[in-house]
């Protein structure tokens, strides 16, 4: 009984210093650095003057290997008036290719907005290398002398015609060099996110050229936002037999460059949590791959490709053929690119994790009932009964033995006492009553076991999907993605006053407290004193705990908490054991009568 009570000890007490971790430390923190960030742009923003000079990047001379010089910092608007472009128009993409270095620098995304505010602005990826958000991608060529200039971030392209780029009309840009050398671009884009770019270079020389194919996806900041440990973002891709590259901004912070090796298949870019850029190289041909940090002039992170280089004999036409996508993970849109231009795991853009088996199925049913029902609220629900129903068998098994455990509990206190200090006596004939009976007394553990995965993989769909991300459920629950906004220390809004992060403990999170404090009274109180406050508490406690995490999440957990008091009440009928709910609840709340002989 002693070993017993030190072990709930330890655990409430581990419990207890996490928490405390949490919302005295981790959480003021993350507090503590957000605001410095925006103090940080704000007073960046209030110094930058017309003229001054700070470490910016321009539309200058830069190769896979070459640094670019500073310049002053612009608007956006500014950045992109000042170049001739051709404008982008589809029904998911607005924005333009600025002519010179013909590179994609303005690029936003129309259907998703910066809030859950439909009036909000909507979703910048791409910005001129000249903003302080920097961010943008490019394709070129690396060539010698005898090739004369090669298109880079300083060729001026020319348009053939004056139209948008749009799902149905490609546009065609031309640049030719001083030896003769044509250079045909061609880019197409679809209604959702990926562009074709296909370079077809016709040698006019009189004499072979070669030339290597470039293209990079560069950034001026990384996100602001603490990492997660349930996703990456940073660098990324599939580099032929060298597999999933996930590599984090630290890492080329403190090694420079990450060098994965040479392929001839595969993809790269960089990834946020809902938006991502990445390239698709020829597939034709062996290409070196790199993600970096360089800190010449203005600090940029860089994943690039070098293709070996490429002979075209005099007076033949070669074609390069790059994907570029850029835009939002959505599911059914990423997992239609890896299908229809066979690029090779790009599904895996996506941060399912290592249960993607198990996370990924998970999302797709959740995805089916929402297209049925059009509420991922409601989805997560109908998906819950269905996990349920799965386990049902296990389920049942495990209260048809906590049932038949109550009913053997006045045995078990015979033989108690029968054995008294008798441990290793007492423990064979508890065993031999298991066996008798039919029990298995671990059977409590496998519901608990089994949560865990469909837990964690909730979790990840609901954190990392951007079908997700602003999905309202119901009332106040705008974006089930985000923890929920109310609070029981203001009265969940009726007091003016806006509580600390660490205190939003919402409406949702109490119900899921107060169906885990029912669940747990279910079964008969522990006679441990120990236990018995550690039953008492644990809701509360995973009550705080679960306040900051996504409401989808606490919405699952409330629902399958009360799924499982109906089920293990039926069960508990069944085999005619009592149910303790109420008598347990009449015990906490009611009146205890005192003994007058005391």
């Amino acid at each position: 009984m002693e070993k017993n009570r030190n072990y709930f000890v330890a655990i409430a007490l581990s419990v207890l210093i996490l928490i405390a971790w949490q919302f005295l430390y981790v959480n003021p923190k993350l507090e503590k650095d957000r605001l410095l960030t925006e103090a940080q742009q704000t007073q960046q923003a209030a110094e930058q003057k017309p003229g001054q000079t700070t470490a910016g990047a321009g539309s200058t001379a830069v190769t896979p290997n070459g640094a670019v010089p500073g310049g002053a910092l612009e608007s956006h608007d500014q950045a992109v008036a000042k170049s001739a472009r051709v404008a982008i128009d589809t029904p998911a993409l607005a924005g333009s290719i600025n002519l010179t270095g013909a590179r994609f620098d303005d690029l936003r995304l129309k259907e998703f907005h910066e809030t859950v505010d439909k009036s909000s602005p909507i979703i910048t990826l791409f910005s001129p290398a000249e903003t302080q958000h920097g961010y943008f991608a490019e394709l070129g060529f690396v060539g010698s002398d005898a090739t004369g200039q090669t298109p880079g971030p300083q060729t001026v392209w020319t348009q053939q015609g004056d139209g948008k780029l749009t799902a149905s009309t490609p546009v065609t840009l031309t640049f030719t060099n001083e030896k003769g050398v044509v250079f045909t671009r061609t880019i197409s884009v679809d209604e959702h996110y990926m562009f074709q770019v296909t370079d077809s270079i016709k040698n006019a020389t009189g004499a072979p050229i070669s030339l290597s194919p470039y293209g990079r996806v560069t950034r001026f900041e990384k996100p602001t936002t603490p990492s997660v440990y349930v996703l990456h973002e940073g660098f990324i891709g599939v580099i032929g037999e060298h597999g999933l590259q996930e590599v984090k901004y630290t890492t080329t912070e403190e090694d420079t460059t990450v060098a994965p090796g040479k392929a001839t298949t595969g993809w790269l870019g960089i990834t946020d949590k809902y938006w991502a850029s990445a390239i698709v190289p020829p597939q034709d041909s062996p290409y070196e791959t790199r993600f970096s940090h360089f800190t010449d002039g203005r600090p940029r992170y860089q994943a690039d490709y070098k293709q070996d280089a490429i002979t075209i004999p005099a007076g033949e036409t070669v074609d390069v053929k790059n994907l570029l996508f850029g835009g939002a993970k959505e599911v059914p849109v990423i997992d239609g690119y890896k299908t229809s231009y066979s690029i090779p795991h790009f599904d895996l853009m996506i941060d399912w994790g290592w249960f993607w088996f198990f996370t990924k199925p998970m999302f797709q049913l959740m995805d089916f009932f929402f297209r049925y029902f059009g509420n991922f609220g409601i989805a997560i629900l109908i998906t819950t009964i269905v996990v349920k129903g799965l386990f049902f068998p296990i389920a049942s098994k495990q209260y048809a033995s906590m049932a038949n455990m109550k009913k053997v509990q006045p045995k078990m206190e015979e033989l108690k006492a029968k054995f008294g200090d008798d441990r290793m006596g007492l423990q064979q004939a508890m065993m031999q009553l298991y066996k008798e009976e039919k029990i298995n007394p671990l059977a409590g553990c496998w519901p608990i076991f089994l949560q865990i995965p469909v837990f964690f993989a909730l979790y990840k769909v609901i954190y990392v999907t951007i079908e997700m991300r602003h999905a309202p459920f119901f009332g106040w629950i705008q974006d089930l993605s985000a923890p929920d906004p109310t609070s029981i220390f203001n009265l969940f809004g009726l007091l003016p006053f806006a509580v600390p992060h660490a205190l939003l403990i919402g409406v949702w999170p109490l119900i899921m407290g107060v169906t885990m404090f029912l669940q747990m009274r279910m079964n008969p109180t522990p006679p441990d004193p120990t236990q018995a406050m550690i039953f008492t508490w644990m809701p509360v406690v995973f009550t705080f705990m679960l306040a900051s995490f996504p409401a989808g999440l606490v919405i699952y957990w409330a629902w399958n908490n009360t799924l499982s008091i109906i089920q293990q009440a039926i069960i508990m009928k069944r085999h005619g054991v009592k149910v303790e709910l109420f008598s347990n609840l009449k015990g906490l709340f009611g009146k205890k009568k005192t003994d007058p002989a005391q």
